[in-house]
């Protein structure tokens, strides 16, 4: 018995992070667009609908699978201002990205978003945005997650008076059932759209107005005028500049399906990765989410999480051995490290004998850095998309009259330039989120994610276990309890270490969790339910019946729909 059911089409299918958003790429499905247009609709919409979480002018990374087969990803990831110092931290405050416009890449997700238009869309900006605007202009309900988020970001959106302005308006927290409007981002997108209609029929010019009026006209003017007043490196050139390359996919067999995800620049070969040693280890005759099974999976992931941590950046400034962490002998010698009856308790050193050492803290587990939603389509034709747009609001300031607030992303930089994610000029930083698409067997698709930082693939992987390895529906997989290690450091500043620290949703049995403890995992506890665990959206496409089946989380306000 789930909260919700699977629910299933035959036509399309959709899932997001916020039911408003699953609604109008519904609606762009049921207009004749196709998987890419109701993508970008719904990627934009969460821009709106989840402000403290998904920026309109933040990140927006992207999974496209055409029904011919070719699949590419769209890196809508900024990177730093040609003029920004690498050592800037280190020399000038102390080793930290603190919050401001010192942390800001260019801004990546209109162009990511521009760019799958241009290259596999139908319809026009403005087509796709329309809903955005709406949700901006007339508002929307403020629902439970929104009101604690930005409850407990209050005094950081009190740091600027146009962050209170939007996010405490009459100086309080909105409450959950209140009318949130944004008119500045109406404004905003509406002049993008505007302009759009205003090259005239041809739909490649439109987009290539919308996008000029972006990263060349009136909006990046006032984006870099604050960067300007406030003392930062962004410039009107790194803006013009600015293109999200469309790059190959990391994609590796297992058991017969393929899983695709991005590149190094994200933490998707991770997932790959862990889900390489699941397979090595082996989980057959344990049962889901026993404590033997968890365990195995947990040290599997932190294996995968410490060569994040030890290898992975921008693989234009960085070497990232992904051909050889994935290589089977690799991935046994690596595996080789895991005891059933033991916890690493710390951070696994590298093969490589490289240094790994890390100081870890006692401090309670920190609440995540708001950011991140997720959203994927399946429509008529067998085109999938798959994209996790995000960036918050509360670290750096919103342009004056714009209602955005340009990517702070560069908080998953390390302020070292020497780590292998360190800050360098047009380097871009080491992102979290990292869309997922699964080819399956018998011929179908798989596109899933979630938000949740550094949870993001360990919620993806359970999921993707609960469907494939133990055969739940999409709702059910996702519906399960899950588990999230913190044994290492945290991709955002200040990069805090937990070793050994494992949190379990209550909801798995309070013997299986001293099970766990016994083994040397420090168990912290989650209520039965908690957003905390991510949000896993996804849509699983089945070519024997013909259907398609799609889930969405309950821990935040996620739909989907299919018809």
């Amino acid at each position: 018995m789930t909260h919700r059911p699977t629910v299933y089409g035959t036509r399309h299918a959709i899932s997001a992070g916020h039911y408003l958003a699953a609604s109008a790429g519904f609606s762009i499905l049921e207009a004749g667009g196709n998987a890419i247009d109701a993508g970008v609709a719904a990627g934009i919409a969460l821009g709106v609908l989840q402000p403290d979480l998904v920026n309109f002018a933040g990140v927006a990374p992207i999974l496209i699978r055409l029904a011919d087969g070719t699949t590419e990803s769209i890196a809508g990831l900024g990177w730093w201002p040609k003029s920004i110092p690498a050592d800037v931290f280190m020399r000038d405050h102390g080793g930290k990205i603190q919050a401001g416009v010192l942390r800001t890449v260019v801004p990546a997700a209109p162009d990511a978003w521009i760019t799958a238009l241009r290259r596999h869309g139908t319809m026009r900006f403005a087509d796709v945005a329309a809903h955005a605007i709406r949700f901006a202009a007339d508002g929307f309900a403020v629902y439970p997650l929104l009101e604690r988020s930005i409850g407990s970001h209050a005094e950081e959106y009190r740091r600027w008076e146009s962050n209170t302005a939007i996010f405490l308006p009459n100086g309080r927290v909105p409450k959950t059932g209140e009318k949130f409007v944004q008119a500045d981002l109406a404004r905003t997108i509406q002049y993008m759209a505007d302009q759009d209609r205003a090259a005239g029929p041809d739909r490649r010019a439109g987009l290539d107005a919308a996008h000029h009026a972006f990263y060349r006209g009136d909006i990046a003017r006032a984006i870099v005028g604050l960067q300007e007043q406030e003392g930062g490196y962004l410039s009107m050139s790194d803006m013009a500049e600015y293109a999200s390359p469309v790059e190959p996919v990391v994609r590796r067999s297992w058991r017969g399906h393929e899983l695709i995800t991005c590149g190094a620049w994200c933490q998707g070969p991770a997932l790959q990765q862990a889900l390489a040693l699941v397979e090595h280890v082996g989980l057959d005759g344990l049962a889901h989410n026993s404590a033997d099974y968890l365990h195995r999976v947990v040290e599997c992931l932190n294996l995968a999480l410490a060569d994040r941590e030890y290898y992975f950046g921008d693989p234009r400034f960085t070497d990232v051995p992904v051909d050889w962490l994935l290589d089977p002998a690799t991935i046994a010698r690596r595996a080789s490290a895991l005891r059933d009856d033991r916890a690493f308790g710390a951070m696994p050193p590298p093969l490589d004998g490289r240094a790994g050492a890390f100081a870890g803290t006692d401090a309670e587990l920190p609440r995540i850095e708001a950011d991140t939603s997720y959203c994927c389509v399946v429509d008529r034709w067998g085109n999938a998309f798959s994209a996790t747009p995000s960036d918050g609001s509360g670290a750096v300031p919103v342009v004056p009259g714009l209602g955005i607030a340009p990517s702070g992303r560069g908080s998953q930089s390390r302020p070292d330039p020497r780590h292998p994610a360190g800050v360098a000029p047009g380097k871009r930083p080491r992102l979290t989120p990292n869309p997922a698409l699964l080819l399956t067997n018998k011929g179908g698709v798989m596109p899933l994610g979630t938000p949740g930082g550094d949870v993001q693939i360990q919620a993806m992987l359970q999921v993707l276990l609960n469907v494939m390895h133990f055969g739940m529906d999409p709702q059910s997989a996702i519906e399960a309890p899950r588990v999230a290690s913190y044994s290492f450091p945290s991709s955002f500043a200040p990069f805090e270490y937990f070793p050994g620290r494992l949190a379990v949703e209550g909801r798995i049995d309070k013997a299986t969790r001293d099970d766990l403890a016994s083994r040397g995992h420090t168990i912290q506890e989650w209520a039965d339910w908690t957003w905390l665990a991510g949000s896993v959206e996804a849509i699983l496409t089945d070519p024997d019946t013909g259907m398609m089946g799609a889930g969405a989380d309950p821990r935040r306000p996620a739909y989907a729909i299919a018809v």
